[in-house]
């Protein structure tokens, strides 16, 4: 099973993990910015814009997704960028093969279980038919009445792809990720990796606190933990100059 991915410039190996939702894509631009000093992997994860569509989905399973990658490219070892869902991704190839890990970057997001709160996203994705709108607007329109927020409604519309009938399809593939949902607000487990690793969270958002940091401490030792001022939840979107000055300070340590 290979990963849809893009590979930009050359030197050290960095592979950088998106989220839930999201595509390579999203990191596009930070991946360009990184590519001056390092061979830079972005890929689509499982279920996942151009990556297969499977029915199993959890963060061992990714896990080993990442592992097959990187043998596949000969990667022995590499530095690893993960954000929220994929920062679970990158804890867990960490806590299971340390010795492949470099340094570790966790966005936005920590080991412990989450409570949810994309019930409504789903519904509305859910309810979308894609295959009888003729033009992007027609899902905005729809989608407006179930996602007042602008900005989340362009970030899950990067996911339609016109087919060959001349409608719409879903990049992802949604009946899993409402399947696997609870997998995805699961905690990651596994022994402790003791290798350098950064917390980056979004001053704006509350998916990391400062009462998880005795946790993180227990999984990962060596674990720091930054704030990226004025970003929320989308910390690459929001404040990509400030998270790359952090990302950079730490790789080049």
């Amino acid at each position: 099973m290979e990963l849809n991915y893009k590979t930009y410039g050359q030197g050290e190996p960095l592979l950088i993990l998106h989220g839930l939702f999201g595509t390579l894509d999203n990191w596009q631009t930070i991946a360009k910015k990184l590519a001056d000093y390092y061979t830079v992997y972005v890929p689509d994860l499982r279920n996942h814009g151009r990556s297969p569509h499977l029915p199993d989905m959890d963060y061992p399973v990714m896990a080993e997704d990442l592992k097959a990658f990187m043998e596949a490219h000969w990667m022995f070892k590499a530095h690893i960028i993960g954000h929220s869902m994929g920062g679970k991704v990158a804890m867990q190839f960490a806590l299971h093969y340390p010795d492949m890990t470099d340094k570790l970057i966790v966005v936005d997001i920590a080991p412990k279980a989450y409570a949810g709160g994309h019930d409504e996203i789903f519904e509305a994705l859910r309810m979308l038919d894609v295959d009888n709108i003729s033009e992007r607007e027609d899902a905005d329109a729809f989608l407006e009445t179930r996602i007042p927020d602008k900005g989340v409604r362009q970030f899950l519309m990067k996911n339609l792809s016109r087919n060959k009938a001349g409608g719409y399809e879903w990049k992802m593939n949604l009946p899993a990720l409402i399947a696997h949902y609870p997998d995805i607000l699961a905690p990651v487990d596994g022994d402790a990796f003791d290798g350098p690793t950064l917390f980056l969270r979004g001053e704006l958002s509350n998916y990391v606190l400062d009462s998880d940091l005795p946790d993180i401490r227990k999984l990962f030792p060596n674990a720091e933990l930054e704030t990226v001022k004025g970003a929320g939840h989308w910390v690459h979107a929001d404040q990509p100059v400030g998270l790359l000055e952090q990302v950079m300070r730490f790789l080049s340590r």
